[in-house]
């Protein structure tokens, strides 16, 4: 089975360097430039786990998470962010929901890698 990441960031460079170690670790991406396509993206190909920014146009992180949440409470999420909240990563998860990590930018992209392993486990 081929894990589906959607990634929601809107740096366009970033975008691709989390592309490319995504492909190269086997799993299939799904890019998105902001929250709002993401959202769309989400609709038309449902996502094995959400890696999304916090700050970004037209639709933020938090409200992307709330929105895909709504439908998928047990959607995994990873946020990555330069402006993490107080509260850390619980400020994204409610009881019954999915796990949420959180991974302040520059990313420290072993450490994601190893989380999305365990969020996301081999067959």
């Amino acid at each position: 089975m081929t894990w589906r990441i959607l990634v929601a960031e809107d740096e366009g460079l970033a975008a691709m360097a989390l592309e490319d170690e995504l492909l190269r670790a086997g799993y299939e991406v799904v890019l998105a430039p902001d929250g709002q396509a993401a959202l769309e993206a989400a609709d038309r190909t449902p996502p094995d786990l959400l890696l999304t920014d916090l700050r970004m146009p037209r639709l933020d992180g938090s409200g992307l998470i709330r929105a895909l949440r709504a439908a998928r409470p047990g959607l995994p999420v990873v946020v990555m962010t330069g402006y993490a909240p107080a509260g850390g990563a619980s400020a994204f998860g409610r009881d019954g929901e999915g796990p949420v990590a959180l991974f302040p930018k520059p990313l420290d992209m072993d450490a994601v890698l190893a989380e999305l392993r365990k969020l996301l486990p081999g067959p």
